[in-house]
């Protein structure tokens, strides 16, 4: 049963930014003979992403890394706003926040390490992994049971759906 503290902090989200290693992926890195990466990452996480964004929910991925992978796995899900390379997720964060005029305590912000930090403290619904470092799980308001690539998303996103009287009216399309 989540705490009226953490529905409360959902039900105002309208925009759910993602680290991608360790959240969107197992957080390992895989890299074969001739340097190509490669990533998983799993089908319900993508699916829960699909099921914000119909609600009207945005979704941004905002990672220090840079790869195609990642901006194909966006493209797929329909994610427009795809922030790479970026170090410093809460200077992201805050420009998104301009950008779309979504103040930070209207974002969950989803992550697992340090650099995660600043955004997940800033964001009005800051969420860990349940993989994610022990810090990072000591700051967030709500850490998830899935762990990072394998579900976790898809938790978060079933939560803020849940918080805000959608979860019915999303599946209800599969009941029919």
């Amino acid at each position: 049963m989540l705490s009226v503290r953490i529905t409360e902090k959902a039900r105002q989200i309208r925009l759910l930014a993602l680290d991608v290693d360790g959240v969107l992926t197992d957080g390992r890195l895989y890299f074969t003979e001739d340097g190509q990466e490669i990533k998983t990452f799993d089908s319900q996480d993508g699916h829960g992403i699909k099921l914000l964004q119909k609600t009207g929910i945005v979704c941004a991925i905002i990672t220090g890394r840079t790869s195609q992978l990642v901006e194909r796995r966006a493209r797929n899900l329909g994610i427009t706003l795809l922030l790479q390379g970026r170090e410093d997720k809460l200077v992201a964060l805050k420009e998104l926040s301009v950008q779309l005029g979504i103040p930070l305590e209207e974002m969950a912000y989803v992550g697992d390490d340090w650099p995660d930090l600043p955004a997940i403290r800033a964001a009005g619904l800051g969420v860990a992994v349940a993989n994610a470092h022990r810090e990072v799980r000591r700051y967030a308001d709500f850490v998830s049971l899935a762990t990072g690539g394998r579900g976790a998303v898809r938790e978060v996103c079933d939560l803020i759906l849940e918080a805000q009287g959608r979860y019915e009216e999303a599946l209800a399309p599969y009941l029919e």
